[in-house]
């Protein structure tokens, strides 16, 4: 399928083929909700953490005699029942994440890339080069109506574009190497450069 191509101030600059496999599928939220799944679950910290009775500190003396005292048997002030004692089954350190197949990631990545497509949120522009200059760059992404953008670029991103794009809020820029299913699909407008284009299909393939 052909897809025009722009530039940077708006002008056309041709048109280019998108490959079917990547582009040209019909979207399934079931694919796309189990890898943005995997990706959260690997990026939570999991660093939550309380003390059991074995780790507070307090003195692990008898508090009072087995017998006698008509109350309940105890052994120290550290166990659960008592303020300032331990944590019964609290929440440690742990991974939230787990595993999902090389195949299935790639296949969420196609099916994001032809969601936005479908979307019409799919713009592709000659190349992401600019002198470095943050107030041009956003003046551009005004007039081209960009408000929360996701820039994919080759296989590696123009410096002078990273620098001017820092600031701009809503704009992201990632090398094809970075491009995962949350960005994308996270943003208004997917933008990725012909070289980007190029590299997605050489790495999906």
């Amino acid at each position: 399928m052909k897809l025009d191509v722009i530039k940077l101030d708006g002008g056309k600059a041709g048109s280019i083929d998108l490959d079917e496999a990547l582009f040209g599928l019909e979207p399934r939220a079931d694919i796309l909700h189990r890898v943005v799944r995997w990706q959260r679950s690997n990026a939570q910290a999991g660093t939550h953490k309380v003390k059991t009775r074995s780790e507070v500190k307090y003195s692990t003396k008898k508090i009072y005699r087995q017998k006698g005292t008509g109350g309940a048997r105890h052994g120290a002030r550290s166990a659960p029942i008592f303020r300032g004692g331990g944590v019964y089954k609290g929440p440690v350190v742990r991974s939230h994440g787990h595993d999902l197949t090389k195949k299935f990631r790639a296949l969420g990545l196609r099916h994001a890339l032809s969601a936005k497509l479908k979307a019409g949120e799919l713009v592709v522009i000659e190349n992401a080069d600019t002198e470095g200059k943050t107030a041009a760059l956003a003046k551009q992404v005004k007039d081209l109506g960009w408000k929360r953008a996701l820039i994919i670029d080759g296989a590696a991103v123009n410096e002078g574009f990273a620098q001017a794009a820092r600031n701009i809020e809503g704009l992201d820029v990632l090398p094809t190497m970075g491009a995962n299913v949350y960005d994308i699909l996270k943003r208004d407008t997917l933008v990725i450069t012909k070289a980007g284009v190029e590299a997605l299909e050489a790495r999906l393939k």
